[in-house]
């Protein structure tokens, strides 16, 4: 398994250290770097060594939304290419539908059960890290 640079873009630090916990016990090797809201990840963007592997979107944030986010994004000539999975708890049909239609490369709810979430996250992580991925 190869090691992932994951750009998750989160407001919630529950959320962030929900993550950055199901990742330490499953002592998966792959580094996560953070941003608050969309505007801090376009920051972050910016810079090339930044560029992640993959994009875990979270859809209600402050200033620029996951779907504002998302449509820069795929806007963005070098950052289109970057894989987008929105992690979020809204099971809204037009979220969803407005999602895939910009470009995402998935959409998981994240769960109530603790255990159930870190479940998602190592199949996710494990799936992104066997695929053959555009180096930016």
């Amino acid at each position: 398994m190869k090691t992932l640079k994951v750009l998750l873009i989160e407001d919630d630090m529950i959320e962030v250290m929900k993550l950055n916990r199901a990742i330490s016990s499953l002592k998966l090797p792959h580094k996560i770097i953070e941003a608050n809201n969309g505007e801090e990840a376009l920051e972050l963007l910016q810079v090339k060594d930044n560029i992640p592997d993959i994009i875990l979107l979270d859809l209600n944030m402050p200033k620029i939304n996951g779907i504002e986010f998302l449509t820069i994004l795929k806007n963005d000539e070098t950052l289109k290419y970057v894989p987008t999975i929105i992690l979020t708890t809204s099971s809204n049909e037009r979220d969803l539908i407005a999602c895939y239609e910009i470009g995402i490369a998935g959409y998981v709810l994240k769960p109530l059960k603790y255990e159930e979430y870190v479940s998602k996250i190592e199949k996710l992580l494990e799936y992104w890290s066997i695929n053959e991925l555009k180096k930016i």
